[in-house]
């Protein structure tokens, strides 16, 4: 009898536990990538603007130097398109003209931008975008760093634990900030 009960376990169970898994729901995966860009070669501001415009729902941007028109102009775009979009970029760094037009720019379409001074360089620049994907490197948003210096810029997509990690650096720096205000 014991032999039988085997038998039957073997015969029936493998195949009905094979049944069971391969009838269970799959969760979908997504496949993580990295992407790299560089300046002055051109590609570090393509790849900036290209995570900035595939965002569907969040942005966070973080940044030290905050000049570049293209990148203004992008998340204006996206903020119009209903994406949520906040700023966060060092005080210290944003006092001269170009960079006060591009934070009046962002505040004037609506676009939270809060200055943090709490450090002697706040000098992150990164981009979360959807809770899933992050942009970081050397590359500050500016003209410079995309015609002049030698800048790296990364993007590490479908990697929701290490955005979170990045998120919640971004959230520490944010709460610390003070709001930005319209100088015209």
């Amino acid at each position: 009898m014991l032999l039988i009960n085997r038998v039957s376990v073997r015969r029936w169970g493998v195949p009905g536990l094979l049944c069971l898994a391969l009838s269970a729901p799959v969760p979908g995966v997504c496949a993580a990538s990295v992407e790299t860009g560089f300046s002055p070669e051109g590609t570090a501001l393509q790849l900036v603007l290209k995570t900035i415009v595939s965002a569907r729902k969040e942005i966070r941007l973080m940044g030290y130097s905050f000049t570049s028109p293209e990148v203004v102009t992008a998340l204006m775009a996206a903020h119009r398109r209903g994406v949520d979009v906040k700023v966060v970029l060092d005080e210290r760094g944003n006092h001269g003209k170009s960079s006060v037009a591009a934070i009046n720019l962002l505040l004037n379409a609506g676009i939270p931008v809060r200055l943090n001074g709490h450090y002697k360089i706040q000098h992150d620049k990164i981009v979360v975008t959807d809770r899933d994907n992050v942009e970081t490197g050397s590359f500050n948003f500016s003209r410079a760093a995309a015609r002049s210096n030698s800048e790296n810029v990364l993007v590490l997509r479908d990697m929701p634990e290490v955005a979170s990690q990045y998120l919640a650096h971004w959230q520490r720096r944010w709460e610390e900030g003070r709001p930005a205000t319209k100088s015209y």
